[in-house]
């Protein structure tokens, strides 16, 4: 995760100092170190808000888990395809789930969103509820915000209700 923070706080400080107008030549009498130091502080807030906003993504995914009672692993009747970047920026991922019970039954799959070097970038939830034994069911795990770069998309858990 170290070198995906360190990647992603240069290029949120280059972004920072062009949002700002911070160039060597400074109006208000600063000084080109004065600019760089302000575009850090203002990536390191980025990055902060970032680390933050993973947290409570796991955080949340943990508690929708926790909240499923009576639940088996499921992990091997979920399959996923392959991500895809929606109109909206955000990374989506097909998820689909074969019910092998001999009833209906709701699956609960938590969807990691990960970088190619397995770092995580976000991790979300789906609910497929009631579906018929033998037959698959069917949903779309969505991330909670843009991710950048290439985004691979694993099962992170899966309970069968």
């Amino acid at each position: 995760m170290h070198g995906h923070r360190a990647r992603w706080t240069t290029g949120a400080a280059l972004t920072a100092a062009a949002a700002l107008g911070l160039t060597g030549c400074s109006d208000d009498g600063g000084s080109p170190s004065d600019a760089v130091s302000k575009a850090s502080s203002a990536a390191a807030s980025l990055a902060s808000q970032a680390n933050e906003g993973l947290a409570s993504a796991t955080a949340e995914a943990g508690r929708r888990l926790d909240e499923v009672k009576n639940g088996v692993d499921a992990r091997s009747s979920v399959r996923l395809g392959s991500p895809a970047t929606a109109s909206d920026g955000r990374t989506t991922v097909d998820v689909g789930v074969t019910n092998s019970a001999d009833s209906t039954k709701s699956f609960t799959v938590q969807v990691n969103f990960k970088k190619p070097d397995g770092s995580l970038l976000d991790t979300v939830v789906v609910s497929i509820d009631d579906v018929p034994a033998g037959q698959t069911g069917k949903a779309v795990a969505r991330s909670t915000h843009t991710l950048s770069g290439q985004v691979k998309a694993e099962v992170g858990a899966a309970l069968r209700h």
